[in-house]
């Protein structure tokens, strides 16, 4: 498709109507008044033409967080905690975690990942040191591998690497997306349960870490910070009254030309921040917004 997204939501909204896209079941719902889009794919036929693996997605809208509404920062964390709890596979307490921030720290759009782990406590090291205080914690590790042209290794071999040695249950995925439409640049979030691609948000997509590759459940986590100068176009067109344009029609024009909004660093500052406390929220039965607040200072 010449159309640009990683977001199913958009994919979906794209090809609706369409009597292939009979694999798909959606609904749509709210939780303390944010709304979520939950689709689900089922056969490899609406795979293919979607462009994603069969599996969940969910979509949370982040309006609330960009508008500043009153407590839309604890509602965004509780909300997502609990998304990321229902894609997760049946787990005890004791079984550890591994959360992976992708992409650059150097190159703002791409630093969702690795600044959102910064917000997600590591325990495992405190569980086998101080066993009296954090016996009752899930083992959790947390990895920012960076890129291969800053590393020299491929993101996935790094990940592969530390599994042998912290053995986790499933693994957590955070990284930058690409998205279709402007009203859902950094106001959204989409979680999955078929595992990333990394580099796949500009075009530089590699090995896809997930359940084949690693071989234990791989939950996705990826907010859209950019929009290719194409699909923009046709979207800035389609708001203005001007008509559907199609991107193949701007095929070559602005190659390469990757856009993101002017207030981007604020932006993946505030969504880092609710994916970490999320993930710990959700990982950690009973831990409060005031507990993560505290365990980080």
């Amino acid at each position: 498709m010449a159309y640009r997204t990683d977001l199913a939501v958009e994919l979906l909204e794209n090809l609706r109507g369409r009597d292939e896209l009979s694999g798909v079941s959606e609904r749509e719902y709210e939780r303390e008044g944010l709304h979520i889009h939950e689709a689900e794919v089922t056969t490899e036929r609406t795979a293919r033409l979607l462009g994603k693996p069969c599996g969940r997605y969910l979509t949370l809208s982040l309006e609330a967080l960009s508008r500043r509404e009153e407590e839309a920062f604890p509602r965004s964390v509780r909300v997502l905690a609990a998304l990321i709890e229902t894609l997760l596979p049946p787990l005890d307490s004791a079984a550890p975690m591994l959360i992976a921030g992708l992409g650059s720290r150097s190159i703002t759009p791409d630093a969702v990942g690795p600044r959102s782990a910064d917000h997600v406590i590591a325990t495992r090291h405190l569980i086998s040191r101080s066993p009296e205080f954090f016996a009752s914690w899930r083992p959790v590790s947390v990895l920012a591998p960076g890129v291969l042209g800053q590393t020299g290794v491929e993101t996935g071999e790094i990940v592969r690497g530390v599994l042998d040695h912290v053995r986790p249950r499933a693994v957590i995925a955070i990284d930058a997306l690409a998205a279709g439409r402007l009203s859902r640049l950094v106001r959204t979030v989409q979680l999955a349960d078929t595992g990333i691609t990394p580099g796949s948000g500009v075009g530089n997509a590699r090995a896809a870490l997930n359940a084949e590759t690693l071989g234990v459940p791989v939950i996705a986590v990826g907010v859209p910070t950019v929009v290719d100068a194409a699909t923009l176009t046709c979207d800035v067109l389609a708001e203005a009254g001007k008509g559907e344009l199609d991107p193949a029609a701007l095929q070559g024009a602005g190659d390469g030309l990757i856009v993101t909004p002017k207030d981007i660093d604020t932006q993946v500052h505030d969504l880092a921040k609710v994916i970490g406390y999320g993930i710990n929220l959700a990982l950690h039965t009973g831990l409060t917004i005031g507990d993560v607040e505290l365990f980080l200072s």
